[in-house]
């Protein structure tokens, strides 16, 4: 699979751990955060990574900044992603099982190595279900074209 992945400067450490992890599982990664000591305003960083997903450059995407809350508004803003900001392995298997989430957000700052793992692990592991899911996604996609709710 590839997986982009992003982090403004708050996020870069997790996000460098989370490459390294993805490419031992065998993922090809597109990483792009900012170098040591280099500042980096999260939209664009969430920018750069959910338009690789939403034009298949990329089949997934990870953003990391200092909360996640500013990633995953950023990210949501381009039609084609459903990002999920999540803090454990239970939103995280539910953001993908119920939300079909492709981008997944996380905090650089409230999150130990562990528990990043943990949620990446759960997160990449865990399939679309689908059925009554599948119809609220795509009410989802209407509201992004603008159609009434």
């Amino acid at each position: 699979m590839r997986i982009a992945i992003s982090a403004d400067h708050r996020g870069r450490g997790i996000a460098e751990q989370i490459g390294r992890m993805l490419a031992q599982l065998g993922h090809e990664v597109l990483n792009w955060w900012p170098g040591e000591g280099e500042k980096c305003d999260y939209p664009d960083a969430a920018a750069r990574v959910g338009k690789a997903v939403a034009s298949g450059e990329a089949d997934q995407g990870i953003l990391v900044c200092g909360t996640g809350i500013g990633m995953s508004i950023a990210a949501n803003k381009i039609a084609g992603v459903r990002a999920a900001l999540v803090h454990d392995e239970l939103t995280a298997g539910l953001a993908r099982s119920h939300n079909d989430a492709n981008v997944l957000c996380l905090s650089g700052d409230l999150l130990g190595e562990r528990k990043v793992s943990a949620i990446v692990e759960k997160w990449l592991k865990t399939e679309f279900e689908g059925g009554r899911h599948q119809r609220r996604v795509e009410k989802i996609a209407e509201l992004e074209r603008g159609e009434p709710g």
